[in-house]
């Protein structure tokens, strides 16, 4: 079951270069389903199911967005840097993880209250350069105890939990949703092709891992199993973002208005003829910002086509993120269904 499977995800801290986790929960999932495993010295696991010469990369990254510590005043407060795009806002009250040298710490963070700002102050905005973690130390030797260090990965505290129907919430399901899909892909597709199922890196920070590994392996073609903007809750016209939660994959053709990706159109066509042949519903984006690993891998050595496949998630890079777990199924299918085939690149 995919619930299962992505509340271990999402309930797992990897942090960007942390991502070792996620790792294991990947190779303890693959075992028996895959016919290799290989990491390379970034820490990209590529989990291998041989076949033909024709090679296809499906890449989900398992990294989140979070925080490091920067520097520890004399009285025990924390000041940290983020680690990706957060806006700051989500950040205030927040509980956190400090994974340090002796064990896990539970830290919140803080900022100066309300009650006592100024009308100026409370019409200003909220920066991250005014949070501050406290653990509950006093002192600078207290938080070093604590095995807590500048350079200390930081990750929300927040725990995966089911809504209504198919609906569940939780934090860094962007992209721990790419990475259940791709895992019960690896599952379940029967295909003649060697496919290449690639758990990158350091996505959130610059999309390395996937340049390093579709360097290192030069597929044919590639696919970015990720996560995408609905434009279907308060506050987001369908203009801004046209898919909706509960109506299957997306198929992201531009993104960040094709500063980003252009999709390939052959791989855009194979996808869809998949989804009519076999009755799958999927959506079709046409972005003004976020990118994926597609955005690098279809850049790499002669350019590689490529193409993001993308759940839509409610209130990305928040702790809250939401999704329907029946558009991971979805995309499963629509994986599983096209691998029966290949893209026409003739």
């Amino acid at each position: 079951m995919v619930q299962e499977l992505l509340q271990k995800l999402s309930d797992a801290h990897g942090l960007s270069s942390y991502e070792g986790n996620i790792r294991s929960i990947i190779k303890e999932e693959l075992k028996g389903h895959v016919d290799e495993f290989t990491e390379d010295s970034m820490g990209n696991l590529v989990a291998i199911k041989r076949g033909g010469d024709f090679r296809v990369m499906i890449a989900a990254h398992m990294d989140e967005i979070g925080l490091m510590v920067q520097y520890i005043d004399e009285n025990g407060f924390i000041r940290f840097v983020p680690i990706g795009g957060w806006f700051a806002p989500v950040l205030y009250t927040q509980r956190v993880v400090l994974h340090g040298k002796k064990g896990d710490v539970t830290g919140v963070i803080g900022a100066k209250p309300p009650h006592v700002m100024t009308p100026e102050e409370r019409k200003k905005e909220l920066k991250l350069e005014d949070f501050f973690i406290d653990i509950g130390a006093s002192s600078a030797e207290g938080v070093a105890e604590l095995g807590i260090e500048i350079g200390t990965p930081v990750t929300i505290d927040r725990e995966y939990t089911r809504l209504a129907g198919t609906r569940v919430t939780g934090k860094a399901l962007d992209n721990r949703v790419g990475v259940a899909m791709l895992i019960k892909t690896l599952k379940e597709v029967k295909t003649p092709h060697t496919i290449y199922g690639v758990f990158t890196v350091q996505e959130e920070v610059g999309l390395k891992g996937a340049k390093v590994s579709a360097f290192t392996l030069d597929p044919d073609c590639a696919i970015a199993t990720d996560v995408t903007i609905p434009g279907d809750h308060p506050g987001v016209t369908k203009k801004e973002a046209s898919p909706e939660m509960g109506k299957g994959p997306v198929l992201v053709l531009v993104s960040a208005q094709g500063r980003g990706l252009l999709a390939d159109w052959r791989m855009a066509d194979w996808l869809r003829d998949t989804g009519e042949r076999c009755r799958i519903p999927y959506q079709l984006e046409v972005g003004t910002g976020g990118n994926t690993d597609a955005t690098i891998i279809h850049l790499v050595r002669g350019g590689i086509p490529s193409i993001p496949l993308s759940i839509p998630s409610r209130y990305i890079h928040s702790p809250v993120e939401v999704v329907d777990t029946a558009d991971i199924e979805a995309g499963v299918r629509l994986l599983t269904g096209a691998l029966a085939s290949k893209p026409d690149f003739s």
